[in-house]
């Protein structure tokens, strides 16, 4: 949360209103996208002081929030009139909104034409762009910055990759997510419980992963100190995928899923690498779960807790 503007002794009661004004001004921020991750920075943007407003693609998810005491509005921002949204003018406008299971075509509407509107159109002072980590297309184990070559195969990365430019020129920040987990989402685990699960190729591939409490506290940190750039948004510990898979079956007791052929069609496309989140750390950043054992360690705790009777 960002300190209250502190006000003088003898102040006068209209310099005390402009100055609780311009305060409030300082902590509002406009969330775009309030799925699995956007609803939970709302949620902690709210409870820590923020003037916060989501906005939500859906009707009904909007209603779900607005129950809880979250301010949301519904409305398509391909088609909505964004000074309208932005009439109040936040100071941060973190736009987080997901693709979902969508195509190119949707990828370049949600992402680069939608952030495109936002610059030429919004009022705000700064912008936060949720990316990915998909957009480094290593594949030989390196440990990459942020300063390292990001130039990914896939037509989904390059567009990530355009969307970036524009909000870098804008002054704005980046921050390019690892696989998010947590409460309710932990595809690998879920794979694994319903017998889907596969460890490809020799299970060399590394994993880059961030829980999403964690990557909360991340946009937090790029919202309150109004940094400017590129971040990477992952835990200390990347991790094979034989290494995830033989420290969660060794919990749960059960033997390691078949091993397959690797998948080079993956949808983010088939790298390897090691992504370094010492950038953003060097702003303070803490991790609650610095490595997929202690988040996927909560997840299976809870999950043993809701089996007992």
């Amino acid at each position: 949360m960002t300190e209250s503007t502190p006000i003088a002794p003898g102040t006068s009661e209209n310099e005390r209103e402009h100055a609780g004004a311009a305060d409030a001004r300082a902590r509002s921020v406009l969330v775009i996208g309030c799925g699995y991750l956007g609803a939970e920075l709302l949620r902690e943007l709210t409870r820590t002081g923020w003037q916060a407003t989501g906005v939500t693609l859906s009707e009904s998810s909007a209603e779900t929030l607005n129950r809880e005491g979250l301010q949301v509005l519904a409305a398509d921002l391909r088609t909505s009139d964004l000074q309208v949204l932005t009439k109040n003018k936040p100071a941060v406008i973190i736009h987080c909104a997901s693709s979902g299971k969508a195509g190119t075509a949707a990828y370049r509407e949600i992402f680069f034409e939608t952030t495109e509107r936002l610059i030429k159109e919004a009022s705000f002072e700064h912008l936060v762009f949720t990316s990915s980590t998909s957009v480094y297309a290593q594949i030989d184990g390196s440990i990459v910055a942020e300063t390292d070559l990001a130039e990914p195969e896939r037509e989904t990365g390059k567009i990530l990759r355009e969307t970036e430019e524009i909000v870098l020129a804008r002054y704005g920040t980046v921050l390019r997510l690892g696989g998010i987990y947590g409460p309710g989402r932990c595809i690998p685990l879920q794979k694994l419980l319903s017998g889907e699960a596969a460890i490809e190729g020799s299970g060399e591939r590394i994993m880059n992963s961030i829980h999403r409490d964690d990557a909360v506290s991340a946009f937090c940190v790029a919202a309150r100190q109004n940094l400017t750039g590129i971040f990477n948004v992952v835990d200390d510990t990347p991790v094979t995928q034989l290494e995830w898979h033989q420290w969660v079956c060794a919990q749960l007791g059960r033997p390691l899923p078949p091993f397959v052929p690797r998948d080079l069609n993956r949808k983010r496309g088939w790298t390897s690498k090691k992504v370094s989140n010492q950038k953003l750390r060097g702003f303070g950043w803490v991790l609650r779960y610095p490595s997929f054992r202690e988040g996927v360690g909560a997840l299976l705790s809870e999950r043993e807790r809701a089996r007992t009777p």
